[in-house]
Order: C-alpha cells, then sequence, then structure tokens
C-alpha cells in the first residue's frame, strides 16, 4: 500500500507538472509579467516535463508465439516537502538568477536587460554590500565561486565573465555555444545549465567543455534545468517555472530526489508588489544550511527538507 500511494503521488506530481507546463509555455521569455515590458528576445521552448502519458505503447508481438518482456519499473525519486527555519529580508528588485553562500555573505547574480548585475548582499539584513552592474545589452544569469575568482554566465550572448572576488574587477571573458542559465562549482568543474535537459562540465582554468550529462526522471528527459547547486554530492536544480527543485546523481543524471517548495513565498508576511518564479538556491556547507529564494522576491528563506512518507 505504501508503494502504491508513493507511486501514485509520483504520476500525480508528473501530471501536474506537465499542465503547469502546457499552461505556461505559450511563446513566453525567460521573464514573466513580473518583468518589464522592455522587448527582450524569446528563449529555446523544450518539450514539455516527461508524464506517463507519454510513455510508449507497448509493442504488439509479431507473432503468437513471440513472448513480450514487462519492463522493471523506473525507480522514483524521493520526494521532501519543506519546514522553514528563519526568513531574511531579500531585495525585491533583484531578478534573482544565480546565488551563492561564501564565508558568511551571498553572492548574487540578477538578470534583466538593463538591471542585470553581481551583487556581495549580507545574510541577516539583505543588504547590497557591493555591486557590479552589466551593460544594458546583457541579461546576466548563474553565478559561482571558485577561489578568489567569480563567474557570471549571461542567457543569449554567448559571453560569461570571470570577476575578482574581493574588487569585482572583471578579469576576462569567455564564451560558449549555448544559452546559459545556471552554474555551480563541484570543487573540481565549473557545471552549466541551458534550459535543456543537458548538464554541461566545463574546466574551470581553460573553460572549454570536459563532460555532458543528460538528466533524467524517471527515465525521460527532464528540460527546463535552471540555477544550480552542488550540495553534498548532488546537483540542485530549479525547474523553472515551478515550485520544485530536483537532485540529480552527478554520475547518472539520473533525478533521485524532488524538493516541493508549494507555497513557500506564503509563509512570510505578506508584501505589496509582483514577484516572479522561485529560483536561488545557495547551501553553507560548514553549516549544512540550505537557502532558496525567487526572482523578484522580497524574501530568502532558510529551510529544512523533511522526507514524505
Amino acid at each position: 500500500m505504501i508503494f502504491f500511494k508513493k507511486h501514485l503521488y509520483i504520476l500525480t506530481f508528473l501530471l501536474s507538472l506537465t499542465t503547469l507546463f502546457s499552461a505556461c509555455l505559450s511563446p513566453t521569455s525567460h521573464l514573466n509579467e513580473a518583468a518589464p515590458p522592455a522587448p527582450v528576445p524569446q528563449p529555446t521552448v523544450e518539450a514539455p516535463l516527461p508524464s506517463p502519458i507519454f510513455a510508449p505503447p507497448t509493442p504488439t508481438p509479431a507473432s503468437p508465439s513471440e513472448t513480450l518482456t514487462t519492463p522493471l519499473p523506473l525507480p522514483s525519486p524521493l520526494i521532501y516537502d519543506y519546514r522553514v527555519k528563519n526568513i531574511f529580508p531579500h531585495d525585491p528588485e533583484a531578478f534573482t538568477q544565480g546565488l551563492v553562500y561564501w564565508n558568511g555573505v551571498f553572492y548574487e547574480g540578477t538578470g534583466l536587460y538593463g538591471r542585470s548585475s553581481l551583487r556581495k548582499v549580507e545574510m541577516e539584513s539583505g543588504a547590497v554590500l557591493q555591486r557590479r552592474d552589466l551593460d544594458a545589452e546583457f541579461f546576466g544569469e548563474g553565478v559561482a565561486v571558485v577561489g578568489d575568482r567569480i563567474f557570471q554566465l549571461t542567457w543569449q550572448n554567448g559571453v560569461g565573465f570571470i570577476y575578482d572576488r574581493e574588487s569585482f574587477e572583471e578579469l576576462r571573458r569567455f564564451s560558449y555555444a549555448t544559452e546559459g542559465w545556471g552554474l555551480t562549482y563541484d570543487g573540481e568543474h565549473l557545471i552549466m545549465s541551458d534550459g535543456t535537459p543537458t548538464i554541461y562540465y566545463l574546466d574551470p582554468e581553460t573553460l572549454q567543455e570536459v563532460r555532458r550529462l543528460p538528466v533524467t526522471l524517471e527515465g525521460q528527459p527532464l528540460p527546463r534545468l535552471n540555477e544550480l547547486e552542488y550540495v553534498e554530492g548532488r546537483i540542485l536544480a530549479n525547474v523553472w517555472q515551478t515550485d520544485f527543485i530536483v537532485q540529480i546523481d552527478p554520475e547518472s543524471g539520473v533525478v533521485d530526489g524532488v524538493y516541493d517548495f508549494t507555497g513557500l513565498l506564503q509563509q512570510a508576511p505578506p508584501f505589496q508588489g509582483g514577484y516572479d518564479v522561485l529560483n536561488g538556491i545557495a547551501y553553507d556547507a560548514e553549516n549544512r544550511r540550505l537557502f532558496v529564494t525567487g526572482k523578484l522576491w522580497p524574501y530568502l528563506f532558510e529551510v529544512e527538507l523533511i522526507p514524505r512518507p
């Protein structure tokens, strides 16, 4: 019975994501109504999230004597709910695209043309301690800290920036052939997403691609991978335009955990103004604290994950 309930929940979860994406993925940009009405290019549109309704039909035997082999069921990811441990202020004008915790502060990359920036942010107050604005032609995306350097992607420019972590001085630029969405660092490689089901590993010195990782959920490619964070041997990824973060095995690319943050913003005091989707994951490895926020959110949350029975 427990297995049946869990499998039924997974089916319901996938169907709800498919419905959500069908409603959301009319030609929209990497923004939504909360963003300024300035014209922007449209993002690459991928297929909806995998769902049982897209499963291939059972093949017909070539002859009565042919025996069909029943495939083994694919493992379902663990589902996690959450508990809010702390709520911190967050700049509601920050269109959060990347978030990193480092030595007691956050480094945050924000997006939108003419509003993109790299920031150093005080955790307790949300105050911006240091800021570097990108030129108006760039739409900022994910960020990662590698020692004394900060890497920042841009969306469709094919250009990444490397800064000095202390001064925010630009050290150099690099290029890549895909769109730039999320970025993290696993201690050896930069890990980049581009909104597709593929994650890219880059050498942080040469910026050359060294590996590609296809990501799957119950055997099907999982698109819309956005902001990334490397946490205790797993890659966490926001699934764009949803309230879900997925946990990815970096060896196999299999999603083995799903974090359901439905209703998170409603756990904080009411506020005036618009907001965009969940996006932004940071991890304090020393104290094992997980933080999440969203685009144009006035709050940043420290959360505890609770496995769903």
